[in-house]
């Protein structure tokens, strides 16, 4: 029973506990809930941005990746809760990591201090949006059926990216996909773990992707150990030195915190680096938007209108920790859907929020831990997140050809051509296509038609390059 001590306490005062009935105990529950869900983000971030040799050779440790990744995400979702007073939680987006490190830099030639400020500016082009709130345009203008289906493309990229690094998907001399050798000690590491992670979702277990890569870990430590003689794996399964350390990356000549570059501008030409920031845009702000919509429907937060009270204020410190990312080289800080674990559990406050960022902060201190992990224990991760990114499909109008085609468009060619700028745009430019042949001028947004004229041109442009 809550006492009348604890109800003049700062927390119940601060955070409305009594009024969003919630309890001190409940929302400390709900933290650490939620934390154990989305926290295979601190592995799989490294995994993904520490793969990637930019333009001048230049690979980002992972563990300095790792330690900015847990300084950010603790510090926005912090901010999350003081601010906004909601229980949700913030940490380098996945999807968004993916377009930065195998297209911005990958396959435009970025490097990654340009790559990280084409996050930095729509961070803060998001930012203006909403400050403005011009967000209300921004929604009306991209297609329902467009925005479900760049959020599940992006899906399908990382589920090819996790094939690729599991060692399932290969390429060969006859065909651009292959199935990967079976019988290799890296191929069988990450089946078992994909299998046991699948198994821990279906059983419903909270954390089952943690608990995956971590299983998959230990297994490849020992089979590298056991069967191949430490040289099964081509980076990680070693065991470390040390476990605990001091946070790396953030301070002295290696940090790579704010090594920032405006270079981008001249490095790919003002129109393709406005279409690269455009593309970044659209699927931070969309996946946003959807994300904190169906946290606020979990959590009974929205009005009978459907509405999400100071949904500004949410929008604002996402906006911001999309910016911050960007600037701490870890790629956009962005809410996470995994902040349903928390609500589910009770959490209804921004005290769990709190709980979430200080438990992040602490994690900062096992830095060491990022280079024993293979990519074979984080690949399955990225095909279930993959996986759970493709529910949005549902919602898309299939018997509609003038909205499931441009949508189809959108999802296939995200992930066969390793490019999310490919698969927008092929949706943006068909969608208003077939519109504008239907006879449907009315139904498009102007600035639709801006964005397929962009996008155009930049095709031509990649064409004759």
């Amino acid at each position: 029973m809550t006492t009348n001590h604890n109800r003049n306490s700062w927390p119940y005062q601060f955070f409305q506990l009594e009024d969003r009935k919630a309890t001190l105990l409940g929302e400390i529950r709900a933290g650490f809930a939620t934390f154990v869900v989305m926290a295979y983000i601190i592995f799989v971030n490294p995994s993904i941005l520490g793969g990637v040799a930019d333009s001048i050779g230049m690979v980002m440790p992972p563990a300095a990746i790792l330690s900015l990744t847990c300084l950010t995400a603790g510090i926005m979702t912090i901010f999350m809760g003081l601010y906004a007073n909601y229980p949700f939680a913030l940490a380098p987006g996945m999807g968004l990591n993916a377009v930065v490190a195998f297209q911005l830099v990958g396959q435009m030639g970025l490097t990654w201090g340009q790559a990280m400020t084409v996050v930095l500016i729509e961070g803060l082009i998001i930012f203006v949006l909403v400050l403005t709130h011009f967000r209300e345009a921004m929604m009306d203008a991209i297609p329902v059926s467009l925005k479900k289906s760049i959020g599940a493309g992006i899906g399908l990229f990382l589920a090819l990216i996790g094939g690729v690094n599991g060692g399932i998907i290969v390429t060969t001399a006859d065909t651009p996909l292959a199935l990967g050798d079976l019988s290799q000690v890296n191929v069988i590491t990450f089946l078992s773990g994909l299998l046991l992670t699948v198994w821990l979702m279906a059983r419903g277990v909270k954390g089952a992707i943690l608990w995956g890569i971590g299983a998959t870990t230990l297994l490849a430590i020992a089979l590298n150990l056991m069967v191949a003689d430490g040289t099964a794996f081509s980076s990680g399964a070693q065991v470390p030195a040390e476990f605990i350390g001091l946070p790396q990356g953030i301070f002295g000549p290696e940090s790579i915190f704010g090594r920032v570059d405006f270079g981008l501008f001249t490095q790919l030409g003002i129109l393709a680096a406005i279409l690269a920031v455009f593309s970044l845009l659209l699927t931070d702000f969309f996946d946003t938007m959807g994300t904190v919509v169906g946290l606020g429907e979990e959590g009974g937060f929205l009005t009978g209108e459907g509405k999400l009270p100071g949904v500004n204020r949410v929008l604002l410190v996402d906006s911001v920790g999309a910016a911050f990312g960007g600037f701490a080289n870890v790629s956009s800080n962005t809410t996470y859907i995994e902040s349903a674990a928390g609500i589910v559990e009770g959490g209804r406050t921004g005290l769990t929020a709190v709980v979430v960022g200080m438990l992040f902060l602490l994690c900062m201190f096992f830095s060491p831990l990022a280079g024993i992990i293979p990519a074979e224990a984080t690949a399955p991760a990225l095909i279930l997140v993959g996986f759970l990114m493709m529910s949005t499909l549902r919602d898309i109008p299939w018997r509609d050809y003038e909205e499931s085609i441009p949508a189809f468009l959108t999802l296939l060619l995200m992930p066969l051509t390793y490019s999310i700028t490919n698969g927008i745009g092929a949706g943006i430019i068909t969608y208003t296509v077939l519109k504008l042949l239907a006879r449907k001028r009315h139904e498009i947004h102007w600035l639709l038609i801006v964005a397929a004229v962009a996008f155009v041109v930049y095709f031509a442009l990649s064409a004759q390059s």
